[in-house]
């Protein structure tokens, strides 16, 4: 079967879905390009209030094609570069789309796949999930912001032990430590996420994105610096209409219709 992304909506939600299922949906710079398009074209939509990623037949993203590298070691280091840089590119868009996006991971979540699964704002994850930063047992290290990722969230010394003995992580560990959000049944990832993009769809857009992008910059910015942001953000949320609505709606004890 021939590596594709497919989208659907569920309501307000865009459910992108990684689908090779002969190779666990594993990464190729085909699936990256596809989907930075469907990553776009949700950006694009005033109807998307968030956006699902998950994986095709139990399984989320075995990370890169094995094959594919094996081919990539014969040719030119440049060509290999760019298409690291295409997954980043992929990471960047993630990261700074305008909406929320979840992570419905069931089965395995390895390598590139994982740390696609980190970068996204949500994970929703089945408690039999596969989690592993796979690239030691091949003699790799971590792409796809996995290192930057971890490193801002877990003790350097796991970190360390993931990354080098390349073992799975228990599901229930990575929620204990604040890295999944909901753990839930095996087979009910994507239902559990979905009905998180259902509450996110009730909140105000305009505010949510703003929440993001200073969430973003957060770690990277002194406190002043952070603070003035925040004084910013506020302003510009406190002169939208959907300010309006949220303020009226608690004042008169009837749930808000945010636009």
């Amino acid at each position: 079967m021939t590596a594709s992304v497919l989208t659907h909506r569920v309501e307000q939600c865009t459910v992108i879905t990684l689908s090779d299922p002969g190779s666990r949906n594993a990464l190729s710079p085909a699936l990256y390009a596809a989907l930075v398009e469907a990553l776009d074209t949700a950006a694009d939509d005033a109807e998307v209030r968030s956006v699902v990623i998950t994986g095709a037949s139990g399984h989320f993203c075995a990370g890169g094609h094995l094959q594919r590298l094996d081919r990539a070691r014969h040719g030119s280091r440049e060509q290999q570069a760019q298409a690291i840089d295409a997954l980043h590119g992929l990471i960047d868009t993630l990261r700074a789309l305008p909406k929320p996006v979840i992570a419905a991971v069931e089965g395995a979540a390895a390598g590139a796949g994982l740390s696609l699964a980190l970068a996204c704002d949500l994970l929703v994850v089945s408690r039999d999930a596969r989690l592993v930063l796979s690239y030691g047992r091949v003699g790799l290290t971590p792409d796809g912001g996995a290192t930057w990722l971890l490193s801002r969230s877990v003790p350097a010394q796991l970190v360390r032990e993931w990354v080098w003995l390349a073992q799975p992580i228990p599901a229930q560990s990575m929620h204990q430590l604040g890295l999944v959000n909901r753990l839930c049944e095996p087979g009910e990832a994507i239902r559990e996420a979905t009905a998180l993009a259902a509450q996110l769809a009730g909140m105000a857009p305009n505010a949510v994105a703003a929440a993001k992008a200073l969430l973003g910059s957060a770690g990277d910015r002194p406190l002043r610096a952070q603070m003035d942001a925040e004084r910013e953000s506020f302003l510009d949320q406190l002169f939208h209409d959907n300010a309006g609505e949220g303020i009226a709606a608690f004042l008169q004890r009837r749930p808000p219709a945010f636009r």
